[in-house]
């Protein structure tokens, strides 16, 4: 008794799968988005990257700006020739004793996302604008170390 389900060697239908060619231009077709996309990606990723600078800059600067005015307020005692400005980032987040209690500024030194390190550019009062070197005497800017330029055309360390 033969069966139509089982018989061999006679063609039922069309096979079912892919073929060699169809696979070469799905994958072609798969390079070519993959491609276009890569730009874009880098390009959010610079995007976030500017966008966490901009924030870790406004952190710290306002974190100084709190102890300038602490220090005007004569919250607690400052070395006569700091102008009020904290000696460094570390004071703003070891904190100062403000009638026995802590006060901290700054809950840590944020990474730079531009260098990946937590080494930032500082200025003090005493320092020109525009100079790369700090002078020490107390802490009135932070810039990134990066030499990079932004989208904006604007040289990173000049935010």
């Amino acid at each position: 008794m033969k069966s139509g389900r089982f018989q061999r060697g006679r063609n039922t239908g069309p096979e079912r799968g892919f073929t060699l060619l169809e696979l070469i231009i799905s994958t072609v077709i798969l390079l070519v988005l993959t491609t276009m996309a890569l730009p874009l990606a880098r390009l959010k990723v610079q995007r976030d990257r500017e966008h966490q600078l901009r924030e870790d800059l406004w952190e710290m600067r306002d974190a100084i700006d709190r102890y300038k005015d602490a220090a005007d307020r004569q919250a607690f005692q400052i070395k006569v020739d700091s102008q009020g400005y904290p000696p460094d980032l570390e004071t703003l987040v070891k904190g100062v004793d403000v009638q026995g209690k802590k006060v901290r500024f700054l809950r840590s030194i944020p990474v730079d996302p531009m260098t990946g390190n937590k080494e930032w550019g500082m200025r003090s009062m005493q320092d020109d604008p525009d100079s790369d070197s700090w002078g020490g005497q107390n802490l009135f800017d932070v810039y990134t170390k990066s030499a990079g330029t932004g989208f904006d055309g604007t040289k990173y360390k000049d935010w």
